[in-house]
């Protein structure tokens, strides 16, 4: 007959929250999403927890911050930090409210309904903690009761969870041995089998980050006031790109400088910017002048964790700052583990001009005629502080071209300045590679000479393979001399390099189109629209290629689109009246044509536009006229001739074949 005692019991409850179609786990400490393990770091996991903890309530940041870091100092950004890695993680930013609503001013608020749930297990143990036995006959087992409830766990089910094992004390010393080792045996076993099954099925399922891996991608944010309300845009902007100058080029593919100023806003998330952009990590910092001092702190953070990798600060006279620019990128590049291939000196000892220079980019790259003419200013501001100062003349380049290519000016009036600007470039720094790639812009859309502006841009290259800018321009020149399969894959690296950048993912759209390719020109275009709401470029590449697809609605739409996001770029208007003239709609098309050639009497409208609605309504002499004054005139339009499809029907006219010979395109 066997004997029982009453054997003590262990009881262990687990928590479960349900929210959307997330489920945490507190006991294993996880988070799923179905049956996908989304990988959060224990800080980020327990601030989770407290927000599932206190739903529905707004948590002051102090509260907050004292409750997750109860033994160390932490800043604000800490927990902003968290915050923004748990957004990312439940697949939401700072602007949405499903799940997580920022109090402006005190905190935040967890806002979605969220099911709470428990799970009771009860377990047979001794009281030395092991594992009591079964009837030494049978094999060792632990028993467990389990309940999922409701609510948590009571007093009362303590008692209700309690059971009795039998155990035959009459066994011998050696039965107990032997069960006791075959227990060991089975658990060893067991560990090895689940071990197994873990390492097999887990990884098709669990998205860990690599917390070793290389850094591969990283982004420099622009530089943030330490003190709200004391902005120096130019300045914060200007630390931004002299970091992606000195750390560009190197094992790491940094975003352009194009790529990441839209990310300036005072409350813009470092870890949600770089999501954005796709980077793996991001460089972010603030930034103060005060007293002829410049106080300066940076960070770098892995963008899949938020982890911080390197933080330093730096309080030095204004004077040092490009010294401190030096250093940041050396120690950037020490906790990426990679050498700087190019340590570069200052573009300028002169911070002044370094600061005039940086306030004429903030306003050219607006590209709106006013800003560019602002740009302009500063930039000559620039240069009559360092008359040496090669970079400057670059910015004047771009300035004035943009003001021929996207506002309407009188190539006349711009294009030789920008082109004197890009030869005193090239003569002050010919190591600089985006002189050359100012001075090949020149050759091709002024001077109209493919050949030579190949070659500046071939050196601009060897200069500095890795710049996005040189392989746009260079993609942009291939296109528009009808070598496609090259432009694609030139465009493409430029993308490699920069895949965020708006004017590469518009004009790779336009690439595409020229080469044929007009459904992916289409894809790319649309996405690219959605992606930059407020750029005009897309929806002007769009109405060409809808043009092409005799889809005639859709033109007009893209390109009323275009007109109205540029404020009234003349070739909008004119591919509208293109458009009508082609659907029948041919009074409609007349009305634009007077329209643009009333707007030519006080402003300059491109004569490569109106031949295209001349030519539309069936002109062909009037439209040959034009284009023939436009390229007396430089007209950067004219660079299109060869590869733009609006002129297929002129082809092979004899004075548009002699044009395109002046063109250099036959």
């Amino acid at each position: 007959m066997q004997k029982f005692i009453k054997t003590p019991v262990d009881i262990e409850t687990t928590r479960f929250f349900e929210f959307a179609d997330f489920r945490v786990d507190t006991q294993k400490r996880i988070l799923l999403r179905g049956d996908e393990r989304i990988a959060l770091t224990p800080k980020v996991f327990e601030t989770l927890l407290v927000f599932l903890e206190h739903r529905g309530e707004i948590l002051e940041k102090n509260y907050l911050m004292n409750l997750l870091w109860q033994e160390s100092f932490v800043e604000e950004s800490n927990l902003t930090q968290n915050v923004a890695v748990l957004r990312r993680a439940l697949g939401e930013n700072s602007k949405e409210n499903k799940f997580i609503v920022t109090v402006p001013g005190r905190g935040y608020k967890f806002v979605a309904e969220v099911c709470e749930t428990s799970r009771t297990e009860t377990r047979a143990s001794n009281h030395s903690g092991e594992i009591s036995e079964t009837n030494a006959e049978s094999d060792s087992r632990t028993v467990f009761e389990t309940s999922e409830i409701k609510t948590p766990i009571n007093a009362g089910q303590t008692q209700a969870a309690e059971d009795i094992v039998g155990i035959d004390t009459g066994q011998s010393a050696k039965s107990e041995k032997s069960a006791r080792f075959r227990l060991a045996i089975s658990v060893v076993l067991g560990v090895l089998v689940l071990g197994l099954l873990g390492y097999f099925l887990w990884p098709a399922k669990v998205a860990t980050p690599a917390a070793s891996a290389p850094i591969k991608t990283l982004a420099v944010l622009p530089f943030k006031p330490l003190v709200t309300g004391d902005r120096n845009e130019a300045l914060e902007l200007g630390m931004a790109d002299a970091l992606i100058s000195e750390l560009g080029g190197n094992e790491v593919r940094v975003s352009s400088l194009r790529a990441v100023r839209r990310f300036n806003s005072l409350d813009q998330d470092p870890i949600a910017s770089g999501i954005q952009l796709g980077v793996d990590a991001v460089l972010e910092g603030s930034i103060q002048i005060a007293d002829e001092r410049v106080r300066v702190s940076a960070r770098l953070i892995r963008v899949s964790d938020g982890q911080q990798l390197w933080a330093g600060q730096f309080n030095e006279k204004l004077t040092d700052i490009f010294a401190i620019q030096s250093s940041i990128a050396a120690k950037v590049a020490s906790a990426l583990k990679i050498t700087l291939s190019r340590m570069r000196s200052p573009p300028t000892q002169s911070v002044e001009a370094y600061q005039l220079y940086m306030k004429g980019n903030l306003h050219m790259l607006r590209l709106v005629s006013p800003e560019v003419k602002k740009g302009i200013a500063f930039y000559e501001q620039a240069i009559a502080a360092d008359p040496g100062y090669a970079m400057a003349f670059v910015g004047l380049t771009q300035a004035y071209r943009a003001l021929a290519l996207t506002n309407d000016a009188h190539p006349s009036d711009v294009m030789p300045k920008s082109a004197a600007a890009a030869q005193r470039a090239v003569e002050l720094d010919p190591s600089l590679a985006d002189a050359w790639t100012a001075l090949a812009v020149i050759d091709f859309w002024y001077n109209f000479d493919p050949k030579a502006a190949e070659r500046h841009q071939v050196k601009a290259l060897g200069l500095d393979p890795k710049s996005p800018r040189s392989h746009f321009f260079y993609a942009h020149l291939l296109s528009n001399t009808g070598l496609h399969d090259e432009a694609i894959a030139e465009i493409k690296r430029a993308k490699e390099l920069d895949p965020i950048d708006m004017a590469t993912n518009a004009l790779e759209g336009q690439i595409l189109h020229f080469a044929g390719r007009d459904d992916e020109a289409l894809k790319v275009l649309r996405s690219t629209a959605e992606t930059f709401p407020s750029l005009w470029l897309p929806h002007l590449f769009m109405s060409r290629v809808y043009l092409k697809m005799e889809m005639y609605d859709e033109a007009i739409a893209a390109a009323t689109k275009a007109g109205e996001l540029s404020n009234g770029n003349a070739e909008a208007s004119a591919t509208i009246g293109l458009a009508l003239a082609r659907s029948g709609k041919t009074r409609q098309a007349r009305e634009v044509l007077k329209e643009l050639e009333t707007r030519a009497k006080t402003r300059y409208v491109p004569l490569y536009d109106l031949a295209q609605v001349y030519n539309a309504l069936g002109d062909r002499a009037k439209a040959i006229d034009l284009l023939e004054k436009a390229f007396n005139d430089r007209e950067p339009l004219m660079t299109f001739l060869k590869v733009d499809s609006k002129w297929d029907d002129l082809r092979s006219d004899p004075r548009f074949i002699k044009l395109m010979r002046r063109m250099n395109f036959e």
